[in-house]
């Protein structure tokens, strides 16, 4: 056997193994648990159901079913494609695949994907909608610095720079 050590050796290196191009059927993870910026992420699976408040300091993958509040500030929520949803959401980032029923409040972007379904108001700096998603609420477009809205005691309108939109967009629901 050739070792690296032997110089002027005529003998070929052995050709490696081939890769396997498909990842193992006995643990598949879905490609959302991947994360760029936080690798610690938290699954509910397709059979739990939680009732009441999720809270705490990293990303939640929801495949089962969730009726309260989730509050992950800094975090990134996905309801997947089983998941249903019967909950305000404050995260930093979430994604849709699956149902949900309430408002989200995010920091940085909503992304609702096609086979998505979102009934609710939306507050983010960002958002995303794929053609064949469902989606019926408001839109609320925030600065990415800016903090959430408080009351400031003053009443009346507030002024908007743009254009000022017509009947149409200002009664349209």
């Amino acid at each position: 056997m050739w070792k690296p050590s032997q110089t002027g050796s005529s003998i070929p290196n052995p050709a490696p193994e081939p890769q396997h191009a498909t990842p193992p059927a006995h643990a598949p993870e879905p490609p959302t648990r991947m994360q760029a910026g936080n690798s610690e992420q938290a699954t509910l699976g397709k059979s739990l159901f939680i009732k009441g408040e999720i809270t705490g300091s990293e990303s939640l993958y929801i495949d089962g079913k969730v009726e309260g509040a989730i509050n992950l500030p800094g975090n990134r929520v996905t309801v997947g494609r089983n998941g249903q949803v019967g909950a305000n959401i404050t995260a930093r980032e979430v994604v849709v695949l699956g149902k949900v029923k309430g408002n989200i409040s995010a920091t940085d972007r909503v992304d609702i994907r096609a086979e998505g379904s979102l009934h609710g108001d939306v507050a983010a700096a960002r958002i995303s909608i794929e053609d064949g998603a469902f989606f019926k609420g408001g839109i609320d477009i925030r600065k990415p610095d800016a903090k959430p809205m408080q009351a400031t005691g003053t009443t009346g309108p507030v002024a908007v720079p743009g254009p000022a939109p017509s009947i149409h967009e200002a009664h349209s629901s």
